[in-house]
């Protein structure tokens, strides 16, 4: 019996031994888990794995005029194109947690997002406008906003940069070897704008019928319109090399150019179909193309 115990004793150190060491293990991985959280609910220090927030837009429906029962599907649907793109906003902002630089989330998705409505409700106030009061400042209801509930890991809340966010690439600095994106030596972590190359878009005032006399002012405007969008997204194109991901220069830029120009030939297409015959298809102009 006398020597069981002491046999008894080793077994029962080494357990207490074993146990301490578990505990002290335990506490050590939950203290390395919040390492990476704010501890002032979202300061200076955001969270890695924060959530990405949600977009909302400002309601459409409920500024409307009464719609012409004519306008009444096209604004309908125009109306349920809003809610798609708001959807899609929101899968993109959390598809893309960890991408881009500090602005990724105004030039990526919001801008983007913030065109498209432009075009929609411009569309709604056209539709209203064939038999009614065409109405006013729809525009002012395109801009949406990010509602953070945590940052998008670089893009940080509301497109700042955050710091001690995006784990691998100190707040995005420069946007230096983007994390995601750091096998694309020699490109800065963007291999989507290595070089600026050029926008080239396809000519719409050659493809224009007879314009009116009425609508010429109107029309010239809107052609110089296009002129000057072409010339600020290859101003924007040499101002962001090295910026953004794979798909940066697709949509930040060539994206919502697209998007400006639809509504640009939009407006075209509506002044001269105000005393004469409606071009048809001026829509598939409105795409650009990058040249390197």
């Amino acid at each position: 019996m006398s020597r069981a115990l002491p046999k008894y004793n080793k077994r029962r150190v080494t357990f207490i031994g074993g146990a301490a060491a578990v505990a002290l293990s335990g506490t050590a991985i939950a203290g390395f888990a919040l390492a990476g959280e704010s501890s002032d609910g979202g300061g200076t220090n955001a969270r890695t794995l924060a959530g990405p927030g949600t977009i909302s837009c400002p309601d459409v429906r409920s500024k409307l005029p009464a719609v012409p029962a004519s306008a009444k599907a096209e604004v309908d649907r125009n109306l349920a194109l809003l809610n798609t793109q708001i959807q899609e906003a929101n899968k993109r902002l959390v598809d893309t947690v960890g991408q881009g630089g500090p602005n990724f989330v105004q030039n990526a998705i919001l801008g983007p997002l913030k065109d498209k409505r432009v075009a929609t409700v411009n569309r709604i106030a056209t539709a209203i406008g064939r038999t009614a009061a065409k109405p006013q400042g729809l525009d002012s209801l395109a801009t949406c906003k990010l509602n953070a509930a945590g940052t998008n890991a670089g893009g940080g809340a509301a497109g700042k940069p955050q710091a001690g966010g995006n784990a691998g690439n100190a707040g995005n600095a420069g946007n230096a070897g983007n994390a995601g994106n750091s096998g694309n030596a020699g490109n800065a972590g963007n291999a989507g704008n290595a070089a600026a190359g050029t926008i080239t878009c396809p000519d719409v005032r050659s493809k224009l019928p007879a314009v009116p006399a009425s609508a010429k002012a109107e029309v010239d405007r809107n052609l110089a319109l296009l002129d000057t969008q072409l010339r600020e997204a290859n101003t924007r194109l040499v101002n962001t090399v090295g910026q953004g991901g794979p798909n940066f220069v697709q949509n930040a830029i060539l994206g919502p150019l697209k998007d400006k120009r639809v509504a640009t030939v939009n407006r075209i297409a509506t002044a001269i179909g105000r005393t004469a015959a409606k071009p048809q298809g001026l829509d598939s102009l409105a795409a650009c193309t990058l040249t390197k």
